[in-house]
């Protein structure tokens, strides 16, 4: 299954093309979007807590959030039960170019989709979701 892997990373390069053809937010890269879905969606998550859920380690994810804090799109607060952690919180200048972000994702997943029928889909998604899982069990582990 060499080329399984092959194949996942020219997809996802592909669609960081995408993202950075379509979307012209100053100070957004490709790699962005997926701190922009995540932080939206888990708002108020610990940089602990994000970094395993985009499975990025913990400097990366340290060095991106100060990235996107000095453009104004996070924020950052001391953890009160915690003092070592920060949690991480989108702002209004995140929210508003969230729609756009989300927009992006749908537009890329339907065409790389649309000529795939839905049974196979689901059964793709299947057997990637597990694949997903084993990584991260085998990664956390």
């Amino acid at each position: 299954m060499p080329k399984f892997m092959k194949s996942l990373n020219n997809i996802s390069r592909s669609q960081s093309v995408y993202r950075a053809a379509r979307l012209n937010v100053e100070g957004i890269c490709p790699h962005h979007h997926t701190f922009i879905l995540a932080i939206s969606r888990m708002a108020g998550c610990s940089q602990d807590e994000l970094a395993k859920e985009i499975c990025l380690n913990k400097s990366t994810v340290a060095r991106t959030l100060t990235q996107l804090e000095e453009k104004g799109y996070v924020r950052r607060e001391e953890n009160s039960g915690d003092k070592r952690s920060m949690l991480v919180y989108p702002t209004e200048k995140m929210l508003e170019i969230l729609p756009q972000v989300r927009l992006l994702a749908k537009e890329w997943n339907n065409l790389i989709s649309k000529d795939i029928p839905k049974d196979e889909l689901e059964i793709f998604f299947s057997v990637l979701s597990r694949i997903e899982e084993k990584a991260k069990e085998i990664t956390t582990n």
